[in-house]
């Protein structure tokens, strides 16, 4: 019998509900269901120490800082020095920076000044060589043109992607990872289903970005980190490859954008 796979959950937002004082059950069921790593992405200023407590505190969980473009009316000048001072000496355990990006989805975007924050924080990834977990809703394009303009030596992951496959595979030129969520576990989701299938391999990290993005049979819970397990089931449906080599090169992906250490399978 072939080893066991383990699954790392390159996006959940472990510092929120349900998970607030019950880190430690959590990833322990997440463990239970052989999702051994998680990425925690901040995305206001003030959850920074928060996050950077839970990594500290949890071998499991690994934090990245960023300031979300859905809270811009939130950030300002005091926010993107406190991100540029955690940046300056990261810890071990702060591995990019996010969540961060562009929406045009939400009422009032005040786009101008999300583009302004973006490129600001792009230019902090850039110092401090880390990649970045970049949300994009409706707006692919504005963000791949930002990311060409910056150049960005880490590059990182376009989280949740749900864009053509023609707009991921310019992310991917540029060097870019795609997330891949509980999206695809909705049949309805054609077009995401068949950008993720007909990726290369090598792009690809898995995610859940719980409690959000709830799988298809679970509307109206709370999404969980342990169901990345079932996100890589579906996707094993929708992929050519045996399901060895996937986990093996979700993993191997993962580790080679985060820099994750290695765990034993």
């Amino acid at each position: 019998m072939s080893a066991p796979h383990y699954f790392i959950d390159t996006h959940c937002h472990f510092d929120f509900p349900p998970f607030v004082g019950e880190a430690a059950a959590s990833v322990a069921r997440a463990a239970d269901h052989q999702v051994r790593q998680i990425i925690v992405p901040a995305v206001t200023a003030d959850r920074f120490d928060g996050v950077l407590a839970l990594a500290d505190r949890h071998d499991a969980l690994f934090a990245a800082l960023g300031l979300h473009p859905l809270f811009i009316t939130q950030h300002d000048d005091a926010a993107l020095a406190r991100l540029a001072a955690h940046l300056k000496q990261p810890p071990a355990t702060l591995v990019a920076v996010g969540e961060i990006g562009l929406d045009l989805y939400m009422d009032n975007p005040h786009f101008e000044r999300q583009k302004a924050l973006l490129e600001d924080q792009l230019h902090l990834a850039k110092q401090a060589n880390l990649p970045v977990i970049l949300h994009s809703r409706r707006t692919h394009d504005q963000l791949f043109s930002l990311l060409r303009k910056q150049a960005l030596p880490a590059t990182g992951v376009v989280h949740g992607f749900a864009g053509s496959l023609a707009q991921a595979q310019a992310f991917v030129k540029l060097g870019y990872a795609i997330g891949v969520g509980g999206t695809i576990t909705y049949e309805r989701a054609q077009k995401t289903r068949k950008t993720i299938a007909a990726l290369p391999l090598s792009c690809l990290l898995l995610e859940t970005d719980a409690p959000d993005m709830p799988l298809a049979g679970y509307q109206g819970q709370p999404n969980r980190p342990e169901r990345a397990a079932q996100v890589f089931e579906v996707l094993c449906q929708l992929r050519p490859e045996p399901p060895e080599t996937i986990a093996a090169a979700l993993n191997a992906n993962t580790r080679r954008v985060f820099n994750l250490p290695l765990l034993s399978a």
